[in-house]
């Protein structure tokens, strides 16, 4: 048996990137986050944050620094969000959202990895969170 248990994000600060993550999900910091682990529980799996020594941001979309991974997160209102994560600290990279309001837009965290705000037809939302559409 397998089963994921944490995402672990390199960083210069762990603290801060732990904190604007914290911002951006709206989850606390795990009890006991530190400036050599941070966290932010969701569920059984752990973002996870810790410091690397001369990190070097991912320079999304060129290859050189390429990004190691990137995060998606599902919004019922995309400007509202955008709004929000700008004020973090966030930097707008790529707007792919289509006329009719669906699509995402690529953004990068205060240290330079990229995170999606996304918005997918037929997600309705409640509010336990977003429900998927049943595949056919």
């Amino acid at each position: 048996m397998l089963r994921l248990t944490d995402f672990i994000i390199d960083c210069p600060d762990t603290m801060e990137l732990a904190a604007f993550y914290s911002e951006v999900t709206g989850r606390p910091l795990k009890e006991g986050s530190h400036g050599n682990w941070a966290g932010i529980q969701f569920g059984e799996i752990e973002l996870a944050f810790t410091p690397v020594e001369d990190y070097r941001a991912p320079q999304w979309p060129d290859g050189e620094h390429p990004k190691q991974f990137h995060l998606d997160f599902e919004v019922d209102d995309v400007e509202a969000e955008q709004s929000r994560v700008l004020a973090l600290g966030a930097t707008l990279q790529q707007d792919s959202i289509g006329p009719d309001g669906y699509g995402w837009r690529v953004y990068t965290d205060p240290v330079g990895h990229p995170f999606c705000l996304c918005r997918n037809k037929g997600v309705s939302w409640t509010e336990q969170g977003p429900i998927w559409p049943k595949s056919s």
